[in-house]
């Protein structure tokens, strides 16, 4: 999971040479870009003191550019706009220590740079985010706009005229609503008759992108499902309609599932019942046409002259970064070198299931599998039952090292898309509306029922592990159901109360919309957290939490260690110095595996087999 592999993000088309975004546990997590020419010859970008990636919304994204004029990006230690060119040169644009930039876009037509700012200052309640412009050649930041308290996703017209952009308002997360804006572009880097074309009322609008032609194409939700729209002439119409998620959360910026191969041509990733297809879409006609790859999930879709790149990968392969068109893909870079024979690897079967109030919930059920093992014909094998962060995101059936190291030593996994998630439509990711901490334990605990019913599982070997969002749903379901004889937390919410009074901006009203606004709801806060119910948990609990996260800061962990080892309850906690929120080196995510699987060793009587001649270091509990 960690030697010779790296993270993979941000793949982009330009002139045409294939960019890509390198994360790289084995160098502390560093973020590098790295292109590939016409002719296959690759380079690095960054030298190992830079690194790229922004920390707008914590999250970031969309932190590089390539322009005919180099190759713009954020450095992630000062959070400042550089410049890298040709010969690999490296100048500092941007020199605004306040401020944190993302989501760059350029004009060609008048070398104007643009991104959204996040300016932080201890005066100010919270940060600020702005649309700005700045100056490719003195760095000089002019506001565009500003009075909304987030932005995304602006781009230019193709004639530099024009200027879109997304913007949301507390309590709102871009899921829940999103306003899609127009405006003309001045040349003396000024705005005028910005208006609001779509979303809005409920709408979540989604990547927002010029057709060559002119046109302005986006995403949008209104109809239950994250389908295709243009706007044209002042009239919003359908481009393609079907019970299927063309649009995602936006945690990120730069998050892209289409582009436009030619003017009357879009390609295309869907999400239909948990699975995801790559295809086609006729403008004319609104004729989807899938094409046959053989990826289960897709993401970083740019296009450029009738080609695409892309991230892809499938239930047996790495996550990489392809370049191709219609008539095929060729491989450019891969995530892991690592050769693992297929037979190791575990398939999933995805199910859907009655839960609570007779409603169905959906996951991936993955049994164990390995080339040279198998369980004994009279034992069924161990659960550990996995919740994804978010809530409000998803799990798919692609390739995961992180499932198949359980899996590949005789535990079953359980990858649960419960109420909230992403993929089947806003209802259903509605279903979690003032219901987090309720409707997501349901589909955990009835999804284990299931499983135990069809035989599949030792009910008495059960554990649940989650991180962040999820690691409040595994302190929930500890409380709340008989289930799980064991919990790993990693970086999890234990204190809603804590969460809606102390986290970063973007997600500081999320809660609004999950639990109920704060403090006028302060008492079903009280009721939900972890935290007030912990003499409820009887099973061992491990925590793992890095002590440089911002999003759900280490007190939450030792709150809740704490009242736990008070009550006598097995406990184990792992902090991790350098870490945020979630982690990126290769000794923390091998520390942190290796511990938990010494933990399940612990709670279910079985001794971790040694990896590569090397034991694993026995856990030990407060």
């Amino acid at each position: 999971m960690t030697a010779g592999t790296i993270g993979l993000s941000e793949a982009r088309l330009f002139e045409g040479n294939v960019y890509w975004i390198e994360s790289r546990p084995e160098e502390q997590g560093r973020s590098v870009i790295v292109s590939m020419d016409k002719a296959g010859e690759k380079q690095e970008l960054l030298p190992a003191d830079y690194s790229c990636r922004s920390r707008v919304h914590e999250y970031g994204g969309a932190s590089y550019l390539p322009t005919p004029i180099g190759v713009f990006f954020v450095n992630h230690s000062d959070q400042q706009i550089y410049r890298v060119n040709q010969a690999l040169e490296i100048s500092r644009l941007t020199n605004a220590s306040a401020f944190r930039f993302a989501d760059l876009a350029y004009n060609n037509a008048n070398s104007t740079l643009l991104a959204i700012s996040e300016e932080h200052g201890e005066v100010l309640d919270e940060p600020i985010n702005r649309l700005v412009a700045v100056d490719t050649a003195s760095g000089e930041i002019t506001n565009l706009h500003e009075g909304q308290d987030f932005y995304a996703s602006a781009s230019f017209s193709p004639d530099g005229k024009t200027l879109c952009w997304l913007s949301w308002m507390h309590p709102n997360m871009p899921w829940d609503e999103t306003s899609l804006w127009q405006a003309d572009f001045k040349n003396d880097k000024t705005l005028s008759g910005a208006q609001v074309v779509a979303g809005g009322n409920a709408e979540s609008v989604f990547q927002p992108e010029w057709c060559p032609a002119g046109e302005l194409y986006f995403v949008s939700d209104k109809s239950n499902w994250w389908n295709l729209y243009r706007f044209e002439s002042g009239v919003v119409e359908p481009v393609c309609s079907l019970d299927a998620e063309f649009g995602m959360p936006q945690w990120q910026f730069g998050m892209t599932r289409y582009g436009f191969l030619d003017a009357d041509t879009i390609l295309t990733s869907y999400s239909q019942a948990g699975a995801e297809s790559l295809a086609t879409v006729d403008l004319k006609t609104g004729q989807l046409s899938n094409l046959a790859r053989r990826h289960s999930h897709y993401h970083s879709i740019r296009t450029e002259g009738g080609k695409y790149c892309l991230i892809g990968q499938s239930a047996v392969e790495f996550p990489a970064v392809y370049v191709g068109d219609v008539s095929g893909e060729m491989l450019v870079r891969v995530s892991s070198a690592t050769a693992i024979e297929k037979a190791h690897f575990s398939i999933a079967e995805s199910i859907s299931y009655k839960t609570g109030d007779g409603q169905i919930a959906h996951g991936f059920y993955y049994p164990p599998a390995h080339a040279e093992y198998q369980g004994l014909e009279n034992e069924l094998p161990p659960l550990l039952v996995m919740i994804h962060g978010g809530p409000t995101s998803a799990t798919a059936n692609s390739l995961s090292l992180k499932i198949q190291y359980w899996t590949n030593r005789g535990i079953a996994v359980f990858d649960v898309n419960y109420r909230g998630s992403t993929g089947f439509g806003r209802q259903y990711r509605e279903g979690l509306k003032l219901q987090w901490g309720v409707a997501d334990v349901e589909d955990c605990d009835f999804g284990v029922r299931y499983l135990i019913q069809r035989g599949l599982v030792d009910k008495d070997r059960i554990a649940i592990r989650g991180g962040s969002a999820g690691g409040f749903t595994v302190l929930a379901a500890l409380a709340h159901t008989d289930s799980f004889k064991a919990g790993t937390s990693l970086y999890g919410v234990t204190d809603l109360t804590a969460l809606a009074t102390d986290t970063h901006k973007f997600e500081s009203r999320y809660l609004d919309s999950l639990i109920g606004p704060y403090p006028q709801e302060k008492e079903r806060y009280e009721q939900r957290s972890p935290l007030n119910h912990a003499s409820a948990i009887q099973s061992p609990v491990l925590f793992l939490q890095g002590l440089d996260d911002k999003v759900v800061p280490p007190s939450q962990a030792e709150a809740m260690i704490e009242k736990l080892t008070a009550n006598n309850v097995p406990v184990a906690y792992l902090p991790f110095e350098g870490e945020a929120h979630g982690f990126r080196k290769s000794a923390t995510i091998t520390r942190a595996f290796e511990a938990e699987l010494s933990f399940y060793g612990s709670v279910f009587n079985f001794e971790p087999a040694a990896d590569a001649g090397k034991q694993v270091e026995p856990l030990k509990f407060l």
